[in-house]
């Protein structure tokens, strides 16, 4: 059995814990019926998943007993938070994805899949300087901070495949609501996600 100590705990935690506070969503590119969200959206999306992984299982009944067989892949839906700003400059580029998608006044919209899906990012952020961040067991030493682990320093990224939004939440209003900003959530369908190389973002 393996000691339990306060030491071996400390030395186990690779770069202090990931910390779900520091993250960064992306939607890069023009976002179908026009607009683009670039790096307004990337400070205002306060709220974001890592996906979940999950495959299916298939029950073969036999003799009595169930045998487990794996089934398909499936991905869960996405959402994000975004806090309001005055000019509902997000909100309304998410509006006019929706838009595109399917027209306010009558059942047309858009009919080719390649032209209302995108790509989008989410980077789990780290805690180390960018000086000293690296890929490679030859990381910089800082004091501190333990480089030699090339774990601690990479910054993990995930990419949803073909994603297009669903719904936009209602912002609700009142007299009673103050000291607080409006925000809203914007769910997506996935078709699938892949962990993702800082290549992938320009970096």
């Amino acid at each position: 059995m393996a000691e339990s100590t306060i030491q071996k705990f400390k030395s186990t935690l690779i770069g202090g814990g990931a910390r779900p506070n520091l993250f960064e969503v992306r939607i890069p590119g023009a976002i179908p019926g026009g607009g683009t969200l670039g790096e307004t959206f990337e400070i205002l999306c306060k709220a974001s998943q890592l996906p979940a992984s999950n495959i299916g299982m298939i029950d073969v009944p036999f003799r009595g007993r169930n045998f487990k067989v794996a089934g398909d892949r499936t991905f869960d839906e996405w959402s994000v938070t975004v806090i309001n700003d005055e000019n509902f400059s997000i909100r309304r580029v998410f509006e006019d994805w929706m838009n595109y998608i399917g027209q306010y006044g009558d059942a047309s919209g858009a009919t080719e899949p390649n032209s209302y899906m995108v790509d989008a990012y989410v980077k789990q952020l780290t805690r180390l300087p960018s000086n000293i961040r690296t890929t490679g067991a030859d990381a910089g030493t800082g004091q501190g901070l333990n480089t030699n682990n090339a774990a601690i320093s990479q910054e993990t990224i995930y990419k949803f495949h073909d994603i297009f939004p669903t719904s936009i939440s209602a912002i609700d209003l009142s007299y009673d609501s103050s000291n607080v900003l409006e925000e809203f959530t914007v769910s997506f369908q996935v078709q699938y996600w892949t962990p993702a190389q800082r290549g992938e973002l320009g970096e």
